[in-house]
């Protein structure tokens, strides 16, 4: 069994619009609340609360502040949890501590129970009238859960989540390499480029007169609210320009292929380059890497992460000659030792698919003992 999420675009009258605005905000004020009375609490008697404390605490909560009863109690619950979440996630080192949820950036509250799709593909939730929803596509597997956003730039979305049996698809096509970049946004070792379309980098000059605009509004005004609203839909089509694009991509080469081979970036750590934080920023590499993994799970295709240290732009696809003093400006470089010509990106891809393959050992030569590659420093390849 699997987990499946459908979003649809939905379209609320002004009515439906006031009532979602309360969840909204009750679900942040809740959040919110607890974020930093938990805060607080450890502060003073490094006692740290959890879901279990919290939702005792919630029904006083509620008796203090009335309004919050006027919104289902679901959303209110599973903000506790979200909030859980975030502290767990915090603990185990993956992620940075919770922060206070704002007004300006996205909303969402999640209803896991006590909601339906109607007939007439409209969809029901507690206190509320059918909302109107465009259902694109065909619903497959129970619904579990569903999901309302409101993104910065006023649109709502539904997210509807499903449970289902997903076969594995068998493995087929060939095995590639495939090496990411900022010049070109992807090369595989058939040669195969696909290149890097920069859609924030074509966006600045209407975002930079959108972001002046906005600055010079009075805070709290209208005008301003308006201004923000023209800087996030510029904001929202370049991501969904590159998610388009990246989708194109990874479901071609999981189609024709069934095994990638693909460097283990720590993108993390490479954005801390500020030369070369907004390039990394903006191709997006962790998002098609994810993309990659759940297609090929999908279209029978196997996606193996090599390690991050395996030099594999400056080792020889050829003769397994490393040539140490190969900078980034380096695009095409000659071996020293076969004079094998190599284009960097293309000869990375190689030695990419070799390594997972388990042939580069194999391959160590005698005649370069301080140049071939010490296994020591290079993990096992993860799957």
């Amino acid at each position: 069994m699997g987990n499946k999420a459908y979003r649809f675009r939905l379209y609320p009258n002004q009515e439906q619009q006031q009532f979602l605005a309360k969840c909204f905000g009750c679900s942040r004020f809740v959040y919110n609340y607890f974020l930093r009375l938990t805060t607080d609490i450890y502060v003073d008697s490094k006692k740290s609360l959890r879901y279990k404390e919290w939702s005792k605490l919630l029904t006083s909560l509620k008796k203090e502040f009335q309004w919050l009863q006027e919104v289902n109690s679901q959303p209110l619950q599973q903000t506790l949890k979200d909030l859980e979440t975030a502290y767990s996630r915090f603990f185990k080192g993956l992620a940075k501590f919770p922060r206070f949820k704002k007004r300006s950036n996205k909303q969402s509250f999640r209803v896991p129970q006590n909601f339906s799709v109607t007939e007439e593909g409209k969809l029901k939730l507690p206190k509320m009238s059918p909302m109107k929803m465009v259902i694109h596509r065909e619903i497959e597997g129970d619904i579990k859960s569903v999901t309302i956003s409101q993104t910065p730039s006023g649109k709502y979305f539904a997210s509807i989540a499903t449970e289902l049996d997903i076969p594995k698809a068998p493995l087929n096509g060939e095995k590639i390499g495939m090496d990411l970049g900022l010049k070109d946004f992807c090369i595989t070792n058939k040669p195969e480029r696909f290149e890097n379309p920069r859609y924030f980098q074509r966006s600045l000059r209407r975002l930079k007169i959108r972001q002046r605009r906005l600055s010079r509004k009075a805070k709290d005004s209208n005008n301003r609210k308006k201004a923000r609203v023209k800087v996030a839909k510029i904001h929202e089509k370049v991501a969904n320009q590159r998610l388009d694009y990246q989708q194109k991509i990874s479901l071609k080469l999981t189609n024709e292929n069934q095994v990638i081979s693909c460097e283990d970036l720590n993108i993390k750590g490479m954005v801390k380059n500020r030369k070369l934080s907004k390039q990394i920023s903006d191709v997006a590499w962790g998002q098609f890497l994810t993309l990659l993994e759940y297609k090929g799970d999908i279209y029978g295709c196997e996606i193996k992460r090599v390690d991050r240290f395996f030099p594999s732009s400056k080792r020889c696809s050829k003769c397994g000659y490393i040539k140490e003093d190969l900078t980034l400006k380096d695009r095409e470089w000659t071996c020293p030792e076969c004079h094998a010509h190599h284009d960097r990106d293309i000869n990375a891809c190689w030695n990419l698919l070799q390594f997972s393959d388990s042939k580069i050992p194999l391959e160590e030569r005698k005649s370069t003992p301080n140049q071939t590659v010490e296994m020591q420093c290079i993990k096992s390849v993860s799957s």
